[in-house]
């Protein structure tokens, strides 16, 4: 063998950069190549169904009540089941699968303790029902040296045994840093139930290294042990998946709040709720507010929009936030309507870096008003307000040209933009010099949407002269809802692919007095 074969970190990128399907050809080459082959390939497993093929396949079969084990596994089977789990480090489950069920029989017999099963699993995804054989191996998974789990939990339907299993998470993996548990069903009458949320609560409560957290509504108790996570950064809560919650009125008393987060992210189908449990809570500092509404069930949900965000400027610390999103999630296309004074209360926050409520919301707003709201954001370096406006003469306002270099004047800082502007107006812009004396942009991201255009040459002349960094305007949100059905859609990216090649054109050659079309 070459001298350089016994070096083990050789070994190592060798086996690392062999293809998976021919990895166990190479762990039988030699015993120099058996544990770093066998470690690549079962350092991350895309299914547990590996686990279940290592075994002989006469182990199971069928009687009237289903799959059985046929008999019991033999020291030698245990030996090299336990052999290749030794290598796993991360396991995703993306959905239902026909292993589950005989893992879960096998595991069952299982004469070995969960931590010398699975001695190094690191992160753990598991997306399928927690049926028949599912609970089975997440009490075998559940090891100390867990740092992430990731479960996707139809409660209505799981097995008996799962709620009294997961109960048990905070003491069998004390060291867990992240957690994502999520109602895979938002019906009323699969949502958790309140029955069920002691089973949730309690190992959340034992979690002190917990950093990332993402849940469903686990009601006043819940928040309560939420907040006493010191290393908690990440917070989501879906208020959706719960059929009744005590955060639909307000409460009488105030509770702590968060002193330190990084990132609150609230998704809903209605604003109660959010509302009142920002009304309950004494204060809340973080960097980072993400509010996802599921606008489908939403009915007149602006005016409460508005009221939602001031109880958010109340309760938030105005000069700790950075961030703030409001994306609107639809399945029927839905896009709600609204004027900007509902955002106005967003000014309090100074320090905002990244306003992004362009998802979902076609918003009326003029020069004036675009000035107006951004004006309190000098630090600002990404604004979406919108990539799709439905156009009423009569009732929607859209800026100009002119509404955006003011903005790009009060938020010096801006790399990224996302708005609707009408380009058609051109009254008083210099097309040679559309920026003026000392304009300088350092924007290299723009989306204009469905903006209005009738001159390719003219949008492109400017926009050039605007963002000398800008290699194209962004043309993405045309493949999505509603703007992918847009009758229009054929005629206004044929303007825009002009536009962007006349950008193209004119980052090679700045020199073009004399060419303006007008």
């Amino acid at each position: 063998m070459h001298p350089a074969l016994r070096i083990f970190e050789v070994i190592d990128i060798i086996s690392s950069h062999t293809e998976h399907g021919s990895l166990p050809a190479l762990a039988s080459t030699c015993r120099a190549f058996e544990s770093p082959a066998l470690n690549v390939l079962w350092r991350n497993l895309q299914s547990v169904e590996p686990l279940v093929k290592c075994l002989p396949s006469d182990l199971f079969g069928i009687d009237r009540e289903g799959l059985v084990l046929q008999k019991p596994l033999d020291h030698k089977m245990w030996d090299t089941l336990s052999r290749y789990t030794s290598y796993v480090r991360s396991i995703t489950q993306p959905g239902n699968s026909t292993s589950i069920e005989p893992l879960g029989l096998i595991l069952l017999s299982c004469p070995l303790a969960p931590a010398s099963l699975f001695p190094k699993l690191c992160r753990l995804t598991w997306h399928a029902d927690v049926t028949r054989g599912a609970t089975e191996f997440l009490r075998m998974a559940f090891v100390p040296s867990l740092l992430s789990l990731s479960l996707n939990v139809h409660i209505s339907s799981a097995s008996p045994a799962f709620l009294p299993v997961f109960s048990s998470l905070g003491t069998l993996c004390p060291r867990l840093h992240s957690m994502n548990l999520r109602s895979s069903h938002l019906h009323p009458v699969d949502a958790p139930s309140p029955n069920n949320s002691p089973f949730i609560i309690q190992p959340i409560s034992q979690l002190h290294h917990l950093r990332n957290l993402e849940v469903w509504d686990l009601g006043i108790q819940g928040i309560q042990q939420i907040m006493l996570l010191r290393a908690l950064q990440k917070l989501t809560l879906d208020f959706r998946a719960s059929s009744s919650s005590a955060w639909s009125r307000r409460l009488p008393s105030q509770l702590l709040g968060f002193q330190n987060l990084h990132l609150l992210c609230l998704t809903a189908d209605a604003f109660e709720r959010p509302s009142n449990f920002l009304s309950s809570l004494t204060i809340v500092r973080t960097k980072k507010v993400a509010v996802y509404f599921d606008v489908t069930l939403a009915v007149s949900p602006i005016p409460v929009l508005s009221q939602f965000l001031a109880i958010l400027q109340e309760k938030c610390d105005n000069r700790k936030l950075e961030y703030f999103a409001f994306i609107a999630i639809s399945k029927l296309e839905l896009w709600m309507l609204t004027k900007s004074d509902i955002f106005v209360s967003l000014r309090a926050f100074s320090n905002l870096t990244h306003l992004d409520i362009e998802r979902g919301c076609a918003i009326s707003i003029s020069d004036e008003e675009l000035c107006y709201l951004t004006g309190a954001w000098p630090k600002l370096q990404v604004l979406r307000i919108s990539c799709f406006v439905t156009v009423d003469w009569d009732t929607t306002a859209v800026p100009t040209f002119h509404g955006l270099i003011r903005i790009l004047r009060l938020c010096p800082a801006l790399i990224s933009l996302a708005l609707v502007i009408d380009t058609t107006k051109l009254d008083d812009i210099d097309l040679r010099n559309p920026g003026g004396e000392n304009f300088y942009s350092h924007l290299k991201d723009l989306s204009l949407g469905n903006s209005v255009i009738d001159s390719p040459l003219n949008v492109a002349f400017i926009l050039g002269d605007l963002f000398p960094h800008l290699e194209q305007v962004d043309l993405d949100c045309w493949d999505v809802a509603p703007m992918s059905s847009l009758a229009q859609k054929e005629l206004a990216m044929e303007q825009w692919a002009s536009v962007n090649g006349f950008l193209r054109g004119y980052r090679v050659d700045r020199g073009r007095s004399g060419h303006i079309v007008t």
